[in-house]
């Protein structure tokens, strides 16, 4: 067996409130980048379906910039380490890692030759550094400033300069090679959050939370301000236009303006919507491309010609993914996340949008797809349903008395609920029965032919075997496990029953005699099971862990197995189903979702 990462759903970025959000851009035009978590996210800006992703930090990242020559990214984290890498090769192969000052890193630039590094944010000791980025050899200080640094840039072109944007409301101009503070512009009465020098190097502007930009030329004089004020809340991120002749700002007024900078007019003005979570944290201006990012984490192609419109919108999840279900007819993939948003994504061609209507308040536990609804339990104990034609949330919600921690249906309209200390029934949308359990119900799965259920407990170590009888249980077996149960799941033939647990093992049992179904023991994971899916053939059983890998099993042959060792790199899997007998979907902490192609 082998397999081969065929497609990547990439996660947004990760956004805080009243925080920006640094995008940097490929000079070659070619991709953007942006971080979530441990993660670096490259994204072809023509097609954004088309991503790669470097996850060799150990700490949340928070920003990343390609080098002026393409060649290199350097990214930064919250410890205050800064990798370089390289990026003409899939690997991405670190050239070098160093750390200008302990604490996190809000921002980063490089020199126009490629050599030089600066670095700013919230050290201890300071809050910038200025470094060779072959050696990490110091080439200037950046000090004058007596607040952290949101933002920094260096003048494209010679002689050098720097400029900062700091929490002391003032802009810091630093001369050099080496780097010598110069003077500070003190024309802000808010945060200064962005700063960034024009394409030729002969202007820069700043932006702030007072709602404020200016712009100044190279010499440091001011040419004037922009609007009165630019925006009606703050500014998270300036942006000029290729050819330096405009400039684009992102505010939390939830709105973005094109700006002439000849005449510091506004040129276009892009209203994105009235929620708190259409506020604009970041911009970028790359080629033909103008992008935004919103609060909610989508990523926004403006439209100059219609402002009124996206010319699309990249949508996704930027929290941990913990449920995913497959369409019956397995064209689409269903996915949901600790902040309960939910997902739908066109299997072949990536294309994808958020369910609408009003959804639950809390993450979503569980969701499974029958052919016309999609079953959704959560958090804020309730269950609801999807209409799988409309892709939005159907009216009503059922309240269960204790918290749904796994979901099954019937072959009729009948779906079980496991709860915290009940199992439920629900029919048309409706709860028509409750039987108590002396158990955490932690999971749950139907036979497909039989009237057998299995349910996982979440304590007590124990697969529960029950008889359905209409509305009625009666206990059958009890299998012992080492662990906790973490997911049982019956195969599509009605064969075998497969359990796994947080003692890193995975057991097939017969399902007419609930014996072990053979004597190999699956324990090949290093850490905690947390799900298992099985192939449309029952062949095949796929299992992800805790220790980031998948592991495909086989049936006929209990020996053999293939591991996608860190299938989500730093990331527990935490869903796994299959599109078909030969193709494998994950999804994981890390916000991803990934499509693999087994050969057996």
């Amino acid at each position: 067996m082998s397999y081969k990462n065929r497609t990547i759903l990439a996660t947004l970025p990760r956004t805080t409130r009243g925080m920006p959000l640094v995008l940097g851009g490929d000079p070659k035009g070619k991709n953007f980048l942006y971080t979530n978590g441990n993660s670096v996210i490259i994204r072809d800006i023509n097609d954004p379906t088309i991503s790669d992703i470097y996850t060799e930090h150990s700490t949340q990242t928070t920003v990343a910039k390609y080098s002026p020559s393409g060649f290199y990214i350097a990214s930064a984290d919250q410890s205050g380490k800064i990798r370089i890498w390289d990026t003409t090769q899939k690997e991405h192969i670190l050239k070098n890692e160093f750390q200008p000052f302990v604490g996190n890193v809000k921002d980063l630039a490089w020199s126009p030759d490629s050599s030089r590094i600066v670095a700013v944010g919230e050290g201890r000791e300071r809050f910038g550094h200025v470094f060779m980025a072959d050696t990490g050899t110091s080439v200037g200080e950046i000090s004058g400033h007596s607040n952290l640094i949101n933002s920094c840039d260096f003048r494209p072109k010679r002689p050098f300069r720097i400029i900062t944007g700091s929490e002391d409301n003032s802009v810091g101009i630093y001369e050099g090679p080496p780097f010598k503070f110069k003077t500070t512009i003190n024309d802000h009465t808010r945060f200064v959050q962005s700063v960034r020098f024009s394409p030729d190097g002969e202007y820069f502007c700043s932006g702030g939370f007072d709602g404020k930009m200016f712009l100044y030329k190279a010499d440091y004089t001011k040419v004037g301000e922009f609007g009165c004020p630019a925006h009606g809340g703050g500014i998270y991120a300036v942006s000029w236009s290729p050819d330096g002749t405009k400039l684009l700002s992102a505010s939390g007024d939830k709105t973005c303006k094109v700006w002439d900078a000849s005449t510091l007019e506004k040129l276009v003005e892009f209203s994105m919507g009235p929620d708190v979570m259409d506020q604009q944290v970041s911009c970028l201006w790359q080629g033909p491309h103008l992008l935004s990012v919103s609060l909610s984490g989508f990523i926004n192609y403006l439209d100059m010609e219609n402002p009124s419109k996206p010319k699309r919108i990249i949508k996704g999840h930027n929290k941990s993914i913990t449920a995913l279900t497959i369409s019956p007819d397995k064209s689409t993939i269903f996915t949901a996340s600790h902040d309960a948003a939910v997902m739908h994504w066109d299997a072949a061609s990536g294309n994808h949008d958020r369910i609408k209507g009003i959804g639950h308040s809390n993450q979503v536990q569980n969701m499974f797809a029958q052919t016309d609804l999609i079953h959704t339990i959560s958090l804020d104990d309730t269950f609801k349903s999807i209409d799988a034609v409309e892709l939005q949330y159907q009216p009503g919600t059922i309240k269960f008395d204790s918290q749904p921690r796994g979901l099954a249906p019937t072959n009729g309209k009948i779906v079980l609920v496991a709860g915290f200390n009940e199992i439920n029934i629900v029919e048309d949308g409706k709860k028509i029965s409750s039987f108590p359990i002396d158990f955490e119900g932690q999971c749950i799965s139907v036979h497909p032919t039989q009237s057998d259920v299995a349910v996982g407990g979440g304590k007590d170590n124990k697969v529960h075997i029950f008889l359905l009888n209409g509305c009625n249980f009666s206990p059958k077996t009890e299998l012992e496990h080492r662990g906790p149960i973490t997911d049982v799941s019956y195969s599509p033939n009605g064969m075998y029953l497969a359990a796994s647990d947080a003692n890193r093992k995975v057991v097939l049992y017969n399902a007419l005699t609930y014996e072990p179904a053979h004597t190999q023991d699956w324990c090949f994971h290093t850490a905690r099971v947390n799900c298992l899916a099985w192939s449309p053939n029952s062949l095949f059983v796929a299992s992800g862990s805790l220790d980031t890998n998948i592991i495909v099993w086989s049936v006929e042959n209990p020996t053999k197995h293939m591991i996608i060792k860190k299938a989500h790199p730093q990331s527990q899997i935490t869903r796994v189903g299959w599109l078909e007998n030969n193709v494998l979907v994950s999804t994981g902490q890390d916000s991803n979702v990934k499509i693999w192609d087994i050969v057996f």
